[in-house]
C-alpha cells in the first residue's frame, strides 16, 4: 500500500499546508494502528480485515472518518472473520479532523505537556509526531487497547507514556494540555482537574448549534 500518498491527501483535505498539524497527519499511518474495524450495513456490524481488502484498507484509514473498532464488548481484533454483529459501538478511532479540532482547542504549544486518551493510538501518535513522544501521555481504562496501542506505536519508533487507568479518578503526572475522549459538557471528569497545570487548557462541548468545542482556562489543584 502507498499509504504515504494516501496520509498527504488526508492532511490536504484536513489542515492548511502550513498548519503544524500538516506534517503529523501525512507521516502517520492511520491503517497500521486500525488494522481492523466494523462498517454499519443497515444497522448491523460487519467485521472489515485491512489486509484482506488493502484498497478498502486504505480509503477507510485515509478518509476523514471515525472507524468503529468495538461494538459492545467485542473488539475487531478479537473477531473471527467474516463477524456480522449487532449492538452499540463502545470504542473507535476518532475522525481525524476532529482530533486536530480538539487538539487545537486545547492551545497546544511546542513545549506542552499533554494527557491524551488510548484509543487506536492514533491521536497519540499524531500528538507524538507534533510534540515528541516525551511530552504526550497516553490513558485508557481498557488493558487491551493500551497493550496494543503501546505494541503498534512501538512499531513506528513512537513511545509515549501509556498507562491503564480509569479517567474519573486520579491521573498520572501534570500536564499543560488535556484532550478528553469525547465532549463532556460543562466539567471535565474529576480526574482531569488536579493533574491540570495553572492556565491549562482543555476542549469543551461545542456551544448549541456550532461544531467548534469551546475552551477554558482551567487551575491546578496544588
Amino acid at each position: 500500500m502507498d499509504w504515504e500518498t494516501h496520509a498527504r491527501r488526508l492532511a490536504a483535505d484536513t489542515v492548511r499546508p502550513e498548519s503544524r498539524w500538516y506534517e503529523p497527519l501525512a507521516t502517520t499511518p492511520r491503517h497500521l494502528l486500525v488494522p481492523r474495524w466494523w462498517d454499519n450495513e443497515g444497522g448491523r456490524w460487519a467485521l472489515r480485515d485491512g489486509e484482506s481488502d488493502p484498497e478498502a484498507w486504505a480509503r477507510a484509514a485515509y478518509t476523514d472518518r471515525a472507524l468503529v473498532t468495538q461494538v459492545g464488548p467485542l473488539h475487531a481484533d478479537h473477531a473471527e472473520p467474516e463477524t456480522v454483529t449487532e449492538g452499540r459501538p463502545t470504542s473507535s478511532s476518532t475522525l481525524p479532523g476532529l482530533v486536530v479540532t480538539m487538539y487545537r482547542h486545547a492551545m497546544i504549544t511546542d513545549n506542552s505537556h499533554v494527557l491524551v486518551t488510548t484509543g487506536t493510538g492514533y491521536g497519540t501518535a499524531l500528538a507524538c509526531r507534533r510534540l515528541g513522544a516525551e511530552l504526550v501521555t497516553s490513558v485508557d481504562v481498557d488493558a487491551h487497547l493500551v497493550t496494543t496501542a503501546r505494541q503498534r506505536l512501538q512499531a513506528l519508533g513512537l513511545r509515549p507514556h501509556l498507562a491503564v487507568c480509569d479517567i474519573t479518578g486520579p491521573l498520572p503526572g501534570e500536564y499543560d494540555g488535556s484532550c478528553p475522549p469525547c465532549p463532556c459538557g460543562p466539567s471535565r471528569p474529576p480526574g482531569w482537574r488536579p493533574c491540570a497545570r495553572a492556565g491549562a487548557w482543555s476542549p469543551r462541548s461545542p456551544e448549541p448549534g456550532s461544531s467548534s468545542p469551546r475552551t477554558r482556562p482551567t487551575t491546578a489543584a496544588r
